[in-house]
């Protein structure tokens, strides 16, 4: 592990962090618009997966010559950096098209759940009557 490829880890964390921040926003905004959790993600998955795989395609593809070494001059050192990018992008690019999104639907589905149980022990405890279903089953907008 040597300078280049740390260097190409810091790009790589770059392009990851920048990826998965768009997706998560992009979800929370269909959150806001009313969507439910797994519809939403559905959604930002949707509109996301070109932009993605395009990004990722494109920087393979650019670093391609210079992993397989035909860059002439410092080879030596654009190689690592460039194996280190292209085997990053290509898990990193699957990680964020299918893990982040799964822990963000668990995440907020269990959020949820909590929160009906605190308002039922709430109505339970207050002797209140329990309020209707439509409006226990509408989530509350996730915090950006």
């Amino acid at each position: 592990m040597g300078v280049p490829a740390m260097i190409g880890m810091l790009m790589l964390i770059g392009i990851v962090v920048t990826n998965a921040i768009v997706l998560i926003d992009l979800i929370n905004q269909y959150r806001r618009q009313g969507y439910g959790v797994v519809e939403a993600v559905v959604e930002g998955g949707r509109h996301r997966l070109r932009p993605i795989l395009m990004t990722a395609l494109a920087t393979i593809f650019a670093l391609l010559p210079m992993a397989l070494g035909v860059t002439g001059e410092g080879g030596f050192i654009a190689q690592p950096l460039a194996v280190v990018v292209i085997g990053g992008l290509i898990t990193s690019t699957l990680l964020t098209l299918l893990l982040v999104p799964t822990l963000y639907t668990m995440l907020e589905l269990r959020k949820e759940r909590r929160a009906k149980k605190r308002a039922a022990k709430r109505e339970k405890k207050n002797g209140a009557a329990p309020r209707p279903e439509s409006a226990a089953d509408e989530p509350e907008p996730a915090a950006v």
